[in-house]
């Protein structure tokens, strides 16, 4: 076999994976040579081996993903750090938002704590923030992302062991209004601090999810409430949103389209 043909090959292998990975209720050979417009003879030899071999599954005629290819991907993923899938995506967030810094954030014993962060070259706009800074979840953008995917009950009970203190006139200090905050946080997908940490501070966070659709850190972003503006809000709300969307697919989570 030639390299172009082999290229070929390989090509059209990794775009029958991809074809498949995205479908819900899997696809006839029918439907593949369709989409990725392939003589039906070679997709159903490349289907074949890749059934053979585990990476897919067919029943009823239809293929869907296997077994082996998620084993191999779970023990990859398993040594993943978050901080190190998410560092190269933060700096491209940078780039296409334009925005001073960007962060990565955990939860732990009930805190906010900062666990990444990278800033734009030559930016005259420093946040107060850096590696190991713990914050309150009640007043921050990424706290609020960090109990999102926890039980109102737990939520209450973090409330209630750490307090909720009034850092700012913006800040939320009730737990009936926290969790009402926390509903919006849920249908959206994003959160805000509009100045409820800092006078004169907007942030905006995003959750990273794992293999298992869990909540295991928070995308965000800082600036002041003039740089971020209600004009530039919307599209640097997206912004965030994909790319937490980014991260999450490098810890394994991955929407299903429909």
């Amino acid at each position: 076999m030639t390299k172009e043909k082999t290229s070929n090959a390989v090509e059209r292998t990794f775009s029958i994976l991809e074809l498949v990975a995205e479908s819900t209720t899997g696809l006839t050979n029918s439907d593949i040579s369709r989409r990725l417009k392939l003589p039906k003879s070679s997709a159903s030899y490349i289907l074949r081996v890749m059934e053979n071999r585990g990476y897919l599954i067919r029943a009823e005629g239809k293929y869907r993903l296997g077994l082996k290819l998620m084993s191999l991907s779970r023990g990859q993923l398993a040594h993943v750090d978050v901080r190190e899938a998410a560092k190269p995506i933060l700096e491209r967030f940078l780039q296409k938002s334009r925005m001073s810094e960007a962060h990565l954030a955990v939860l732990d014993n009930g805190r906010a704590v900062y666990v990444e962060k990278v800033e734009a070259e030559n930016s005259f706009i420093k946040m107060d923030i850096w590696v190991g800074h713990r914050l309150p979840v009640h007043t921050t953008a990424i706290g609020k992302i960090l109990v999102a995917d926890l039980p109102d009950e737990e939520i209450v009970k973090i409330l209630e062991l750490r307090g909720m203190e009034r850092k700012t006139r913006h800040s939320i200090t009730s737990k009936t209004k926290f969790l009402h905050e926390i509903e919006r946080v849920r249908k959206y997908g994003v959160a805000i601090d509009n100045q409820e940490n800092s006078l004169n501070v907007r942030c905006l966070a995003a959750p990273i999810y794992n293999q298992k659709g869990e909540t295991i850190a928070a995308l965000g972003t800082s600036a002041t409430i003039l740089q971020l503006d209600e004009a530039h809000l919307p599209k640097v709300i997206e912004t965030v949103k994909e790319a937490a969307q980014r991260a999450s697919e490098q810890m394994g989570f991955f929407q299903t389209k429909q």
